[in-house]
Formats: C-alpha cells, sequence, structure tokens
C-alpha cells in the first residue's frame, strides 16, 4: 500500500478551537495510509519567502501527530526547527483563510503535474505535489460569478456592472447584491422599496448607488433576487469527492435576513433533501474537473419552498468537526477517505 507525504498550508493567526483543521490532521495523521503530515503556517515569519512565491524555499513548522490540536500561543507552527519543502510533499493540502492570495495561488499552479485534476499551463511538470484543492480550480470557482454556470440551480442572478442594471432588476424583484470576492456574509447589500441596506443601515437607494459607482463598473458584484424565505434557514452542504457528508442549517437571528453564524445566526443539523442532492451531482463532476475536492453548497429556500443555490465555497471550507457532533456520523474519517479516494483515482 502506497503512503503519502502531506503539507499542510494554514495560517493559524486566526484560528480558534472551532477551527476544522485541528480534528481533519489528527484524523489524517492517524491514518494508516499516512507516511507523514507536516504543518506550516503562513503567520510564521520564516515562511515569508514560500509565501511570497519562491516555492523552493524551506518551511518551518511541524509534523502533526493524532494528538495534534489548537494552542493559542501558535508555538507549534513558530517555536518548532523542523523544515520541509513542497517538492518533498506528495499531496499539498491548502487551509488558507479566505479570501485566496491571487498572486501565490497563481505561482502555486505552476507546479500541478499535469495528469491531475485542474487548469494547468502547458509548461506544467508531469510530476509533482497534488494540490487540495487546486489553486487555480479556488480562483475560478471562489468568485459568485461562478454560479452562472448553474441557471438550473439557482434564483434568478445577473452580474451587475452600473447604476443603471442595479435599477432594472431592483425594479423586477428584491435582490441582494454579493460582492464576488466576499465571505462570511460580509459586504452583501440589500434593494428594495427604493432603499440598501448594508451591515443593518439603510440608505436611499440613488445615494448609495452613486458611493458604489466604481465598484459597479469594475463588475464586483453578483445580484440575485432576494428571496422571501430567507428565515427558512440558509443550509450548507459539505462535499467530499462528490459526496454528500453531511449539512447544517444556519437560522438568521430574529428579524435580521443574514443567516451567516458570524453574522450572528444560529446553526443546527440537517439532511440534504431531494433537490440538494440532484444539485450536487450535476455540480460536482465539475468542480471535480477543476480539481477541487472538498467544497460547501450553501443553499436557500425560493418562494415557492424549494431550496435553491446560493453560494458556492471552495477554499478552506469549515464546520467538519461540528457536523461530525450534530450527526454522529464519522464525517472526519469520511473526509480522509474521500481525499484518498481521489488521491487513487489520480495517481
Amino acid at each position: 500500500m502506497r503512503k503519502y507525504q502531506f503539507l499542510i498550508l494554514t495560517d493559524h493567526r486566526g484560528h480558534s478551537d472551532q477551527n476544522s483543521l485541528y480534528a481533519l490532521t489528527r484524523k489524517l495523521a492517524k491514518d494508516p495510509r499516512t507516511a507523514f503530515v507536516f504543518v506550516a503556517s503562513r503567520g510564521d515569519e520564516r515562511n515569508r519567502a514560500f509565501f511570497a512565491g519562491e516555492l523552493k524555499a524551506p518551511l518551518f513548522g511541524c509534523e502533526a501527530s493524532e494528538h495534534f490540536n489548537y494552542d493559542p500561543s501558535g508555538d507549534q507552527f513558530c517555536g518548532e526547527d523542523r523544515q520541509f519543502t513542497a517538492a518533498e510533499a506528495d499531496v499539498i493540502w491548502l487551509r488558507l483563510p479566505p479570501p485566496a492570495d491571487e498572486a501565490f495561488f497563481a505561482r502555486l499552479s505552476s507546479i500541478v503535474p499535469a495528469h491531475s485534476a485542474g487548469s494547468v499551463t502547458t509548461d506544467a511538470p508531469s510530476s509533482g505535489p497534488v494540490i487540495i484543492n487546486n489553486p487555480a480550480g479556488i480562483l475560478e470557482t471562489g468568485s459568485k460569478a461562478f454560479l452562472h454556470n448553474f441557471p438550473g440551480f439557482t434564483a434568478a442572478v445577473r452580474r451587475v456592472q452600473s447604476k443603471l442594471e442595479v435599477q432594472r432588476f431592483a425594479a423586477q424583484h428584491p435582490i441582494v447584491l454579493k460582492p464576488l470576492q466576499e465571505y462570511g456574509g460580509r459586504g452583501l447589500v440589500r434593494i428594495m422599496n427604493g432603499t440598501a441596506e448594508v451591515n443593518g443601515h439603510s440608505f436611499p437607494l440613488d445615494d448609495w448607488l452613486e458611493s458604489a459607482t466604481n465598484d459597479l463598473e469594475a463588475g464586483n458584484y453578483l445580484a440575485m433576487k432576494y428571496l422571501k424565505n430567507v428565515s427558512a434557514g440558509d443550509k450548507r452542504i459539505l462535499v467530499v469527492n462528490g459526496q454528500i457528508l453531511g449539512a447544517s442549517l444556519r437560522l438568521p437571528a430574529p428579524g435580521q435576513w443574514l443567516c451567516n453564524v458570524a453574522q450572528g445566526g444560529s446553526s443546527v443539523p440537517a439532511e440534504a433533501s431531494p433537490e440538494e442532492k440532484e444539485m450536487i451531482a450535476a455540480i460536482a463532476p465539475v468542480l471535480l474537473k477543476k480539481g477541487i475536492v472538498i467544497f460547501g453548497a450553501d443553499t436557500l429556500m425560493d418562494d415557492d419552498g424549494k431550496r435553491v443555490l446560493s453560494e458556492l465555497n471552495t477554499n478552506s471550507i469549515g464546520g467538519f468537526p461540528q457536523a461530525e457532533a450534530q450527526t454522529g456520523r464519522p464525517i472526519l474519517q469520511q473526509t480522509i477517505n474521500g481525499i484518498y479516494e481521489y488521491l487513487n483515482e489520480r495517481l
């Protein structure tokens, strides 16, 4: 049985004891198919050259074991002299927080092997580490605009690039403007009845449009129909190697419309509905061709009571230990199994 050497890239500076990295890494390190797990943090100053794009530079960090756990001091990352290089890894697992560093991800894409899934250049090497998720795939699918690829599963969406386009779309029904590269519910704008609501503050629509002219003309927003059933919750579905492993329903705080836990929402266990299973069956193969092994699909209930796709999250997805605790299913081990199945299909 072939055993794999893993390099996990993260940034410990924003971690808490709820971060999925620790539970997933413990499970990976304990797996008999794993030879070695090295974890390096962008938060370690000694790794500055590597994260600036010098991919042959040595990385400082720690070898993870089944006892790997969160330490608020960060000493496990920055207090050791262990070194490892990207060239030694069979697999690089990206656990870097959003938003993606476009320059670094583009540089990292240059070492993706030509036989691996994902968008690679014609001069890409024929051998090298597999990267999960593929950095080029993250850059392409991480934009809200990628939803245009699945019109049969979303509410009405439109890329807007002018004040007039926003006004015309908002004249048909209330809408939400989503910044293409933001996450966690940040920067969302709800437009209804001639008013723009941002972070709980309301402004006359014309005033807000004037202030946002530059961002609109740069094409930085995706407009989506605002769904009146938002109080039914935003469901996050965890998918690994095409398989649904779990789901949770995030409910908005009373009187609010944002469901993100970071925006005051709460999370309860859930299951994927038949229409959501159909949705994932159509989406997962598209993402796998781009090297997206792990993703989170978010759904909302539309005005007809049907679940529709609202977001795709492909960069450092969390919630795995929480989903395991909520469902009682071995989701962490299933995640590692899904990664190994993906690797064995491609290596």
